[in-house]
């Protein structure tokens, strides 16, 4: 029994059709995950995300205000520290 052109299209059409409702009902799951994920990534990780934006503005502007108070420090403990250096000689020579 040899099949003809219209049977093998025929067959061809169903496995076609069965094929395609089979993938869809296999995808569905993994679509269902890509909306969660979108979802989570939209309120949770983008919430997240900016505030810890509106966070790091405030505390950069600290840092750098305190990085120069401390190089400012810094520059005034050095000179100090020579001062203190010349007072101890001159007190050495004097006792």
């Amino acid at each position: 029994m040899a099949l003809t052109n219209e049977d093998l299209l025929a067959i061809s059409q169903l496995l076609d059709t069965k094929l395609d409702s089979k993938l869809r009902s296999e995808l569905q799951p993994v679509k269902d995950s890509m909306r969660d994920i979108k979802l989570h990534l939209e309120n949770v990780t983008d919430r997240n995300i900016h505030l810890l934006a509106e966070n790091y503005v405030p505390a950069a502007k600290r840092y750098e205000k305190a990085s120069a108070e401390i190089e400012a420090l810094q520059a005034d403990i050095e000179i100090m520290k020579r001062v203190i250096a010349e007072h101890s000689e001159k007190l050495q020579k004097i006792s």
